[in-house]
């Protein structure tokens, strides 16, 4: 038996979500008492999710499927101060435009996987705009500003940090804690929220939001955060050479988000089903015991089941077809991520180191030709290692495209249109 009794801390510490717990044993107990309503909260900084943000937004998912209600809070307030956290200077500043923007687009990756509606366990879309933008500094500070306390936000990492390397930190992110704190409260108020979750290096403004709220009402407040999820090797969850991975499939395929799952460290497989998919835990420990070519096999099991949560189950399928043609029979596959080009430019002639930055294999012309040195560049799976080669409509095969290669693994066709 766990040390939990509630359905939810009991399935998200066995699939690995917990870090901290701010009051273990009441939480508990308030769970097993019937439905909380717990929230993460996202800023709007980007027009995509990326993958280090889907452990969040599967604890929200957990938190649903296990009877309780959550919220997903967008941070278009927030944004408008830039969180501190982890960053050594200031987050550049958005328009409100850009913001509105980004929040929009961000709010498709919630739709995957959670339940939207009126029912008591449905989730709920919430923007802290709704209250920050309209809070008046002088009745604000004279209301709470005596519950924060200066000697505590000072010792925060994200403070320390720039202290310690004498770097600026502005009022504007110093108080990014206290908005934070306040929307928790406010959460409470307008849902009954209870619950705040997200990463752990957020576990500084998520304890002082429980703080915050356990000194101005007489409601519980409770945290927990998830550990930061690293790769077997050590790297960081999300980053690879090409960038970040994106959640949105307008900013990347089904395929090369498949392509990312597929790629996960033999060591990496069984934790990262316990965490980016719903697979039951006995199948999961089956798969575990794998080793030699069955554990390729549950690594495309792995990334057909992630790839059907965030694109679609035929998505899903498609890519993972695609990536056998490709890679196990050596065909052309027409549904690999395709690149129009003018066909004027073709007929010109193109250059090879301009071709792959297009195509968006390399980040530069210094990128295409390192990999050109090392072999690494196949144009219609034939090795390019002559930088100064020009691609021409001599290059396009029968289907009409250019196939550009970077290794064994990363394929972009070039089409003239």
């Amino acid at each position: 038996m766990g040390k939990f009794k509630s359905e939810f801390l009991q399935t998200v510490e066995e699939r690995g979500f917990i870090h901290q717990i701010s009051h273990p044993e009441p939480l508990d107990a308030r769970l097993c008492e019937g439905p909380i309503t717990g929230y993460i909260g996202f800023d709007c900084t980007a027009d995509s999710l990326h993958v280090g943000s889907l452990v969040q937004i599967m604890l929200l998912y957990w938190l649903q499927q296990t009877g309780n209600r959550p919220i997903a809070l967008m941070g278009s307030g927030t944004t408008r101060i830039g969180d501190p956290s982890g960053k050594d200077e200031m987050r550049k500043m958005l328009t409100d435009e850009t913001i509105e923007s980004n929040k929009s687009c961000i709010q498709r990756s919630f739709a995957k996987l959670l339940k939207f509606g009126d029912g008591e366990t449905d989730a709920i879309l919430a923007d802290n705009a709704d209250w920050l933008l309209d809070l008046k500094l002088v009745d604000f500070l004279r209301s709470y500003g005596r519950h924060f306390s200066i000697n505590e936000m000072i010792k925060r990492d994200s403070v320390q940090t720039r202290l310690e390397r004498e770097q600026h930190m502005s009022l504007l992110e110093f108080n990014y804690s206290v908005f934070q704190a306040y929307d928790f409260y406010e959460l409470n108020n307008r849902y009954g929220c209870q619950l705040q979750m997200g990463g752990s290096d957020q576990w500084g403004n998520i304890i002082s939001g429980v703080d915050f709220g356990r000194r101005v009402s007489d409601s519980d407040y409770f945290a927990v955060t998830t550990p930061l999820i690293t790769t077997s090797s050590g790297a960081k969850m999300g980053k690879t050479a090409a960038g970040a991975v994106w959640l949105n499939p307008d900013r990347l395929s089904a395929y090369d988000y498949w392509q990312f799952w597929r790629n996960t460290e033999d060591a990496d497989v069984g934790r990262f089903m316990r965490l980016f998919t719903a697979m039951p835990l006995d199948e999961i420990t089956r798969i575990e015991k794998l080793d030699g070519s069955e554990i390729n096999e549950a690594k495309i099991l792995l990334a057909t089941t992630s790839t059907a949560m965030m694109h679609s189950r035929e998505a899903a399928e498609q890519a993972e077809a695609t990536a056998r043609a490709t890679f196990a029979e050596g065909a052309l596959d027409l549904s690999l991520p395709t690149v129009e080009i003018p066909a004027l430019d073709l007929s010109a002639g193109i250059g090879l180191l301009s071709a792959y930055v297009t195509a968006g294999l390399a980040g530069s012309n210094g990128e295409a030709r390192r990999h050109a040195k090392s072999g690494a560049l196949r144009v219609n799976d034939n090795v390019a290692q002559d930088e100064r080669a020009t691609l021409s409509n001599a290059d396009l095969l029968p289907e009409g495209v250019i196939k550009l290669s970077v290794g064994k693994k990363r394929h972009v066709l070039i089409k003239p249109v």
